[in-house]
């Protein structure tokens, strides 16, 4: 049987909605979540997708499935991927006629302790320093 090739799809939101919204910010645990996710089901990432509300016709959402890169596209949950995409319904309607699986992990989102949520803070706010989050 051939590998599954998935598509892990994470919202980029603002840093200033760190402590309204975490989970929406640490786009490093949402793609975290999805990799468990494809590995779980033994299959493989091959792509991280980052984007807000990009159109569902956007050719760098198409490029991968054309090549033979991605067979699924999965998102943390419904609301990241309703933030990563302009319509959700209209990028379905587009896998569907596309032959694409769409998922959603479907978990939990992970609680955020404030030391959590300032881990997320540094590694967003000095990204030009090289600083990886280590």
């Amino acid at each position: 049987m051939d590998e599954v090739r998935v598509a892990a799809i994470a919202s980029l939101t603002p840093l200033e909605e760190l402590d309204s919204d975490p989970f929406a910010v640490d786009t490093r645990n949402q793609h975290a979540l999805c990799a468990r996710w494809a590995e779980d089901r033994g299959y493989v990432v091959t792509r991280q997708l980052l984007f807000y509300g990009l159109r569902a016709d956007h050719v760098g959402l198409w490029t991968d499935v054309d090549t033979g890169q991605v067979d699924l596209f999965v998102a943390p949950s419904a609301r990241v991927l309703a933030r990563a995409l302009g319509s959700v319904e209209e990028f379905a309607a587009e896998c569907a006629r596309r032959g694409v699986r769409l998922e959603t992990v479907g978990s939990d989102e992970p609680a955020y302790t404030p030391e959590m949520k300032a881990e997320v803070h540094r590694r967003l706010s000095m990204p030009t320093a090289g600083y990886d989050g280590t």
